[in-house]
């Protein structure tokens, strides 16, 4: 973006075939619009992809914050790293954008100190800022330049600083915040916000079962209220931000009671249609259930966090084995996934034919396109059994009913 705007970019990433690839004009992430916008920059010798890091005005860090689902922190080695070599290489009049989500107080607390060892001081020698990614994978290019952006800089001049760069790109509205906490914090919460809501929705789902309530049909009714908005039940949530954002924003406090517990709901939501599952099919040995996506959202291919593989995790364990409603034995799953987006070669992935086929159930877990149009006549040719579990109401229930199936939503 930044090398399609006339800027003159350096490149660098410490994973040597990414770079390789990239000086190829070959994208290693499956986004639209991309590779032409890689291919444009390196056309115009506006992006070099570098071996090392070099000087430069503005120092833009885009690491992952990897999350350790055991302890619920973020591992910072990324920044950590990376500030340690911009130590070596930070002038006075540089500018340090961090741009990965981070746990509040990250960007001053550590790694201020970190760049610091370069003898210059954040805010006197050196701008330091915090301006988080808000885009949204399947549409990167696009909300790059159109989203808002909050900043924060450990002083006016920082701030300033950065909003130059931006404004070089952005048609969104650009919105400064008092220091680099207030900018982490922000972007956070803004994530927190919708996992709470969307706890909300699966939670108005778990009750809607209980009473025989279609939870899609009352969330739509109970939105024509001016001022309610709930979100769509589902799988449970997945990617890099939903899950793990609100884990970082109580890193350092005591008081995240409601976030944790909206955490647990969406989480357990992979149990409950475990359940919807093995309510509906009462195949005594073997059953097989189709697991139709892994990605963790509709259209793309990013895995992260997948509800997908959750679920696909929890239906082939032993411990989904115990006794059923009539009093019989209940088997683990035989489980095919398939995805139309996902490459990944760590996945046994099948075609859509083989993975339907003699299924007992077929479990509709992404909202891709390609799902929509799903065949109900091929299905019901292939598949031993008729359930259709849709966890994202993708499909029209009513008319897959008539064609003789038994389908069961969130």
């Amino acid at each position: 973006m930044l090398a399609n705007y006339d800027h003159s970019v350096s490149g660098y990433d410490i994973d040597d075939g990414v770079r390789e690839r990239l000086r190829e004009g070959e994208c290693h992430l499956d986004e639209p619009g991309l590779r032409a916008f890689v291919t444009q920059a390196l056309e115009s010798d506006q992006l070099e992809v570098v071996d090392e890091v070099v000087p430069a005005k503005y120092h833009v860090i885009c690491v992952p914050t990897p999350f350790d689902e055991e302890t619920k922190t973020a591992d910072l080695t990324y920044i950590m790293d990376v500030g340690e070599t911009l130590s070596e290489h930070l002038r006075e009049g540089d500018t340090v954008i961090l741009e990965s989500t981070v746990p509040p107080g990250t960007s001053v607390e550590k790694l201020q100190p970190v760049l610091e060892r370069s003898g210059l001081h954040a805010g006197d020698d050196f701008a330091l800022v915090h301006c988080p990614e808000t885009v949204l994978p399947g549409n990167i290019v696009t909300e790059l330049r159109e989203n808002d952006r909050t900043l924060g800089g450990v002083n006016g001049v920082s701030t300033e600083s950065a909003v130059r760069l931006y404004e070089s790109f952005v048609n969104g509205e650009l919105r400064t915040a008092s220091d680099p906490t207030i900018a982490e914090f922000v972007k956070l919460i803004q994530n927190t916000y919708r996992d709470v809501n969307i706890a909300l929705a699966n939670e108005i789902a778990l009750l809607a079962d209980d009473y025989g309530v279609d939870s899609r049909e009352a969330i739509d009714l109970a939105n024509n209220h001016p001022r309610v908005d709930i979100l769509r039940p589902g799988p449970g949530v997945g990617g890099h931000c939903l899950p793990v954002d609100p884990w970082f924003l109580g890193a350092d406090s005591d008081a995240l009671e409601l976030v944790s517990t909206a955490r647990t709901v969406n989480d357990n939501m992979t149990a409950h249609v475990v359940d919807l599952v093995q309510r509906a099919v009462d195949t005594p040995d073997d059953p097989k259930v189709a697991v139709l996506g892994v990605a963790y959202k509709g259209n793309v291919s990013d895995t992260r966090m997948s509800p997908g593989l959750r679920l696909a995790r929890a239906l082939g364990q032993r411990e989904t084995a115990g006794v059923a409603a009539d009093g019989g034995v209940t088997h683990p799953f035989d489980v095919a996934i398939h995805d139309p987006h996902v490459t990944d070669p760590t996945l046994d992935l099948s075609d859509l034919e083989s993975a339907t086929s003699d299924a007992d159930a077929v479990v509709l877990v992404t909202d891709h396109d390609e799902y929509e149009t799903l065949s109900r006549a091929d299905l019901a040719e292939r598949m031993a059994g008729d359930v259709v579990v849709d966890t994202r109401a993708c499909l029209d229930a009513e008319a897959w009913r008539r064609e003789g199936f038994t389908v069961r939503q969130v």
